[in-house]
C-alpha cells in the first residue's frame, strides 16, 4: 500500500513538472507573438486580408523646341489575380479556359499563372498592356470571378513613329545584367521598362516616374471589398530638345523618299551649335517595342536597324572639302580670284592623268567652286602643296569627333603629309590631288559636315553639337537648363578670306551645281559633292547655310544620300525641303513636265582622255 502510494505521489509530480513546462512554453510563445514578433505577425495578419497593386507611373514627354511631344505615354491596363482567392483547381481552369481568349493567351498559360498566385498568396500579373478596346469584356467578366482585379496603367506611345527614332532610342523589359545593376531609390520591380538606346536611355533617371499602388481589402475569396489606399504615382519629368518638328519631318521625308532611301541629314543652329534636326535613313518604329498585348503583332517584326548613320557613318567628303583647299589658298595669297585657270576636262600630273567631270574650259575662283570644277582645284592644289590643305582641316577639327553627347560616333579620318610621315610612308602628288577634291583617304560623318559647314557660316565658331535644351520635372515644376553653347575651337582665318568663300557659295547656290537649294528671300550659301564609291554608285552631298535675306545665317546643314549616285540630284532636293520647313516657305505649284530633251553627249576625244581608276570628285 505504501509503494503504491508512493508510486502515485511521483507521477503526480512528473505530471506537475511537465504541466509547468507546457505552459512555460504557451507563456514563452505569447510573448514571442504579443511583445517580441508583434510587428511580424500583424504585418502577416494585415497581408492576410490586403493585396498590393502596383502602378507602373507614366514616364516624361520629350518635346520638340517648339512643343511638339515625339515621345508620350497612351492609357493601358493591367490584369491581375488576387491570391487569396478561391484557389479550387476547377475554378481556376474554369476561369482560365474563359479569359485566355480575351487576353490573347493559350488557357495553359493563365491556368500557370493563376497557380503560381495561388501558391504565393500574392497579386499575380495574368497579362499587362492591354489596350482599352480589350478591357471591355474583362470588365463584364471580373463581375462573376472573384479574385481578378483589373487597374489602369500607362504605355510609352511614340506619335510619329520613326521621327527622330535614332535619337530617342527605345524602352524594354530590363533583363538579369540591368536588374542587377539597378538603382534602388528608383523602384525598379522585376517586370519594369527602361530606355534601352538614345534619350529614352541616357535620361531613364529623369524620365522615369514615381511608381504608385492600390491597396485593397480583400475577403477570403480573394474579393475586393474597399481601397484601402490609392497612392497616385508621380510622373517623370519631360525632356525639350532642341529640335525643329517641322525641319526634322523634313529630313525624314526626305531621306525615305530618295532614290536609295538611305542617308542622314543633320542640321545645326550656326549661332549657337544646337541640333535642329538629326536624321538617319532607314529608321524605326520604336512603338513595336511597346504595342499592345492584346493585339495583332505577329507580323511585327522587332530587329531594327540601330546604326545611326549621321553619327557612325563615314566617307569622303567629296566637293564639298573643296571649301576648305579654296580657304588654303585664299589664307596663303597663292591665288588672285579672278586668274582664269582653263579646264580641258582633264589633268596631266605626269604619272597619270586625273579627270574632271566636265570640260569646263577657262574659269576663275567662284567659277570654279561653283560648277565644282575638279581641274581648277588640281591646279590650285598642286600650287600651295597639301601640308596648307592639311593646316586647315585641322582648324576645322577634321579627323575628330564633333563632341555630341551620343554613344558610338565616329571621328573619321585626318588625311594629309603630316600622317604620312608620322608612319613612315611616302606622300604623292596624286594624293595632293584626291586630297583637294575630298577623296582619297579623308573621312567625315554627316555630322561632321554639318559643324564644319555650321563653322564656316558663323566665320570660325567650331561648336560642340547639343540637342537638349532643358529638363522640366513634373513633380516640382522646377526647370533644369542643360544645353550650353561650347566653342571647341576658333577657325581663325582672314575676314577676306571668309567674305570670298561666302560669294563662293552663294554664287554656287544662285548660278551653279547647287541650284535646287536656290529660295527666293533666303540668302543661302551651299556645296554638292559626290563621292566615289568602289562597292557601287557613288554617294551624294549638299552641305549648306542660310539666313533670311540680309541676315546672318541661322541655320547649317549636311545631307548624305547614301548610292546617290550625285549630291545635286539626290541629296539636293531634301536640303531644299528642309531649308523651306525651317524658314516656313510654301513650297510652289508644281510646273507643267517640259518637252523630252535629247541627252547631251560628251566629246569623243573626251573619253579617250580618261583612263580607268581614275579620282573624280564630282558634282
Amino acid at each position: 500500500m505504501a509503494v503504491t502510494k508512493l508510486f502515485f505521489n511521483a507521477r503526480l509530480k512528473v505530471m506537475m513538472v511537465l504541466a509547468a513546462a507546457a505552459g512555460a512554453v504557451i507563456a514563452l510563445r505569447l510573448v514571442d507573438i504579443q511583445v517580441l514578433r508583434h510587428h511580424a505577425y500583424q504585418q502577416m495578419a494585415e497581408r492576410n486580408r490586403t493585396q498590393v497593386i502596383f502602378q507602373t507611373a507614366p514616364r516624361g514627354r520629350v518635346f520638340t523646341a517648339d512643343g511638339v511631344a515625339i515621345a508620350s505615354n497612351e492609357p493601358s491596363f493591367s490584369f491581375y489575380y488576387l491570391g487569396a482567392g478561391n484557389k479550387d483547381p476547377e475554378y481556376l481552369g474554369q476561369l482560365a479556359r474563359d479569359f485566355a481568349p480575351r487576353l490573347k493567351m493559350k488557357p495553359e498559360e493563365v491556368l500557370a499563372k493563376l497557380e503560381e498566385g495561388a501558391k504565393s498568396g500574392k497579386a499575380t500579373v495574368l497579362a499587362e498592356n492591354l489596350s482599352t478596346r480589350g478591357t471591355v469584356a474583362l470588365q463584364e467578366l471580373q463581375l462573376y470571378y472573384p479574385g481578378v482585379y483589373l487597374i489602369e496603367e500607362t504605355k510609352r506611345s511614340y506619335p510619329y513613329g520613326g521621327l527622330a527614332s535614332h535619337l530617342l532610342g527605345y524602352i524594354g523589359s530590363m533583363d538579369d545584367r540591368e536588374w542587377r545593376n539597378r538603382d534602388p531609390r528608383l523602384g525598379y520591380r522585376l517586370n519594369s521598362k527602361l530606355g534601352k538606346n538614345g534619350i529614352e536611355k541616357k535620361f531613364e533617371k529623369e524620365l522615369k516616374g514615381a511608381d504608385g499602388g492600390v491597396y485593397l481589402e480583400v475577403d477570403y475569396r480573394g474579393r475586393v471589398k474597399s481601397i484601402i489606399q490609392d497612392k497616385k504615382w508621380a510622373a517623370g519629368s519631360d525632356v525639350y530638345l532642341t529640335l525643329d518638328f517641322k525641319l526634322q519631318q523634313a529630313a525624314e521625308e526626305g531621306l525615305k523618299n530618295s532614290n536609295t532611301g538611305r542617308g542622314a541629314a543633320v542640321a545645326i543652329d550656326p549661332r549657337t551649335g544646337a541640333v535642329l534636326a538629326l536624321a538617319s535613313a532607314p529608321a524605326y518604329d520604336p512603338n513595336i517595342f511597346v504595342q499592345y498585348s492584346d493585339e495583332d503583332n505577329s507580323k511585327t517584326s522587332k530587329k531594327i536597324n540601330e546604326y545611326n548613320l549621321a553619327i557612325q557613318g563615314i566617307y569622303p567628303p567629296a566637293s564639298t572639302f573643296k571649301i576648305i583647299t579654296a580657304a588654303a589658298a585664299l589664307e596663303d595669297g597663292h591665288i588672285d580670284v579672278n586668274h582664269k585657270i582653263n579646264c580641258p576636262g582633264h589633268y596631266d600630273s605626269g604619272p597619270r592623268v586625273f579627270k574632271c567631270w566636265s570640260r569646263h574650259g577657262p574659269v576663275d575662283f567662284f567659277d570654279g567652286m561653283s560648277n565644282s570644277c575638279d581641274v581648277y582645284f588640281y591646279t590650285v592644289a598642286a600650287q600651295i602643296g597639301a601640308a596648307s590643305i592639311e593646316r586647315i582641316q585641322r582648324l576645322f577639327m577634321f579627323g575628330r569627333q564633333t563632341g555630341i553627347d551620343l554613344p558610338g560616333e565616329k571621328a573619321g579620318n585626318l588625311y594629309g603629309p603630316t600622317r604620312r610621315a608620322r608612319n613612315k610612308t611616302y606622300w604623292f602628288i596624286g594624293d595632293t590631288l584626291n586630297l583637294s577634291i575630298g577623296q582619297g583617304e579623308l573621312l567625315v560623318t554627316p555630322i561632321k559636315l554639318a559643324q564644319f559647314a555650321a563653322a564656316v557660316a558663323s566665320r570660325g565658331n567650331v561648336y560642340r553639337p547639343y540637342y537638349v535644351e532643358k529638363i522640366v520635372s513634373n513633380q516640382t515644376g522646377k526647370t533644369e537648363i542643360v544645353g550650353q553653347t561650347e566653342i571647341l575651337q576658333k577657325a581663325e582665318l582672314k575676314p577676306q578670306t571668309y567674305d570670298l568663300l561666302f560669294k563662293a557659295l552663294k554664287h554656287t547656290v544662285d548660278d551653279g551645281t547647287a541650284r535646287r537649294a536656290k529660295i527666293k528671300g533666303l540668302d543661302v550659301y551651299g556645296k554638292t559633292g559626290t563621292a566615289q564609291n568602289p562597292h557601287g554608285d557613288d554617294h551624294g552631298w549638299f552641305m549648306a547655310f542660310a539666313g533670311r535675306e540680309g541676315e546672318e545665317p541661322s541655320i547649317a546643314l549636311a545631307v548624305f544620300v547614301e548610292f546617290g549616285k550625285g549630291g545635286s540630284s539626290a541629296a539636293g532636293p531634301i536640303a531644299r525641303s528642309m531649308l523651306e520647313a525651317y524658314f516656313d516657305i510654301e513650297k510652289p505649284a508644281p510646273k507643267k513636265a517640259a518637252a523630252p530633251q535629247a541627252p547631251v553627249r560628251p566629246d569623243e576625244d573626251y573619253d579617250e582622255l580618261l583612263t580607268a581608276g581614275e579620282q573624280n570628285g564630282g558634282i
